[in-house]
């Protein structure tokens, strides 16, 4: 794990791997290791994997935002000397990508959006939200994490579930602040403009993030590519970690090489 400072905050991050940069971005909950599966692209690419603020070793809960994590991550390029990357954001950390493309379009090679979503309706939003402070009161923090593991994931066998409990591991401020952040996105606009590469992919019963929404982003998309995992939940990552570092890899090694 690395340290390094910039004018705003300090960022908690991992790097591993030489070639291409490829930066991972987690989901709500989740920290940096929840990538683990991923390390093995570390073979062709230079990994950057950032805690979001309020999330893992950043404990910063001031100043959360979908706006501000991308600027975040945009100054953690900056410090490292990186011009340009392939940004890869999985469910909250794809609207992190988003937003990144927003702010700095010419900073990223491409977009992968995995289980991931574009808008979200205000009352569904509030619903969620009661949804979730309901919840708080009726169970404990481990009964809503297996709770949380048992609706993202397709496979329930012991395996899958602990690993997900080891790299879910949502810090309460963080969690609620970064939630109803979520619920601001509107990217109606944008989708329609990204002229990077982008590749979508989705899992075939995920209930947070479903297909048809999948479906929604790659016909809103120029030129996008989509791939649907068969008998995967919302965290294809881990439940199909070799077919998803498969596609990873030959979606990135298609595009053309950025001269620095």
């Amino acid at each position: 794990m690395y340290v390094i400072k910039t004018e705003r905050i300090k960022l908690y991050y991992d790097r591993l791997g030489t070639g291409e940069p490829l930066v991972l971005i987690h989901g709500l909950g989740e920290v940096k290791e929840s990538w683990f599966k991923q390390y093995e692209l570390a073979n062709e690419f230079d990994l950057i994997i950032p805690d979001l603020r309020g999330h893992g070793e950043n404990d910063l809960t001031e100043g959360i935002s979908i706006k501000n994590f991308a600027k975040d991550v945009l100054d953690l390029l900056d410090e490292l000397g990186i011009e340009s990357a392939h940004i890869l954001g999985l469910s909250m950390g794809g609207t992190v990508a988003q937003e990144m493309y927003r702010q700095a379009p010419e900073r990223c090679r491409s977009l992968i959006l995995v289980s991931t979503f574009h808008f979200a309706p205000r009352l569904l939003g509030l619903w969620f939200i009661h949804y979730k402070e309901f919840r708080s009161k009726i169970f404990t923090p481990q009964q809503i994490k297996e709770m949380t593991a048992r609706t993202c994931l397709f496979s329930w066998e012991t395996e899958s579930i602990q690993q997900f409990k080891q790299y879910y591991r949502p810090n309460p401020e963080g969690y609620d602040k970064s939630m109803r952040e979520c619920f601001k996105v509107d990217n109606r606009e944008l989708l329609p403009k990204i002229k990077v590469p982008t590749l979508i992919i989705g899992g075939q019963y995920d209930p947070i993030t479903p297909v048809w929404l999948q479906l929604v982003m790659h016909k809103s998309i120029p030129n996008s590519k989509l791939v649907i995992f068969k008998n995967t939940g919302h965290v294809t990552k881990m439940e199909a970690s070799e077919k998803f570092n498969q596609t990873i890899r030959s979606f990135l090694n298609k595009q053309e090489p950025v001269k620095i």
